[in-house]
């Protein structure tokens, strides 16, 4: 077979069709039925030749092509000089859960380390969070955010503190049991307190802590899947840009107070930034 077409190709070509179904990624792209393959196709110039030999032809972008030819023609497909290269498809996979495990987490949530984050305090200075996300909720439906400050939302802002407002657990737990303010028990309508309208906020806590309740097996835990939560929603994004340095420090001035109040360790995750200062190294 010509040097055009690539090595899992080829030896999906030459092997039967037990040895295919036995790899699980040789006969990928492969219709049995039809004795046809979806093909990627790298080219240049006209596909017009390809046309007249193929089942189907979808053009891409920058000179790809996805095909559908019958398996006895792709030889006569590689002999066209506009066909640079061919490959067939590949699976692919959720990747999320990987991270844990090139970031060596799963390691120390196992014996014998079983850390899980237990007794420790994540403070996500974000976009807030959604609270009512099973991932951050114990196994009786109760909050695992022991504070949440949403310098957005006026009206009660913690102390020592100009702007937002401030919701304790105990606020949050009764506004996931339709108990806030403008609520009552037994009615339809549950109180929101805060909003995470870019869900930035949500998916890193969810990283960072996440217990995973809401995928199955809790395949997708975060880091410190027992830790509890103290988070900081970032005053609303200007028409100019994303919330400023000020309201960044003064959130994680609140999660540093708080877990001093509460005495507990905690860890502060910031995934904001900027492009300040000088870029020179060591500078």
């Amino acid at each position: 077979m010509s040097q055009k077409v690539e090595n899992i190709l080829n030896l999906a070509l030459g092997a039967t069709p037990e040895e295919r179904a036995r790899s699980g990624e040789l006969d990928v792209g492969y219709d049995a039925e039809e004795r046809e393959w979806e093909l990627i196709v790298k080219y240049s110039g006209s596909l017009e030749s390809v046309r007249s030999i193929s089942s189907s032809v979808t053009e891409l972008i920058n000179g790809y092509a996805v095909i559908v030819i019958r398996e006895d023609r792709i030889e006569e497909l590689a002999s066209f000089p506009e066909v640079e290269f061919i490959e067939k498809p590949k699976s692919l996979y959720f990747q999320a859960d990987v991270g844990r495990q090139a970031s060596c987490i799963d390691t120390v949530q196992r014996a014998p380390y079983n850390l899980s984050g237990r007794g420790v305090l994540v403070g996500i200075v974000d976009s807030g969070i959604d609270y009512e996300n099973p991932d951050f909720r114990n196994e009786d439906g109760t909050t695992r955010v022991v504070s949440l400050w949403d310098q957005s939302v006026s009206g009660n802002p913690p102390a020592g503190y100009a702007v937002g407002s401030e919701f304790t657990r105990e606020e949050i737990n009764a506004a996931l049991a339709g108990n806030g303010p403008g609520g009552g028990a037994g009615e339809s309508t549950r109180t929101v307190l805060s909003r995470d309208t870019s869900g930035h906020g949500t998916a890193v806590a969810g990283i960072a802590a996440g217990n995973g309740r809401g995928s199955e097996g809790r395949m997708y835990r975060g880091a410190a899947p027992e830790a509890e939560l103290i988070i900081v929603k970032m005053g609303t994004p200007r028409p100019d840009g994303f919330p400023r340095t000020t309201e960044l420090m003064t959130g994680v001035d609140y999660v540093i107070r708080k877990a001093l109040e509460l005495r507990m360790p905690v860890a502060v995750n910031i995934s904001f930034g900027n492009t300040y200062g000088s870029h020179e190294p060591y500078n």
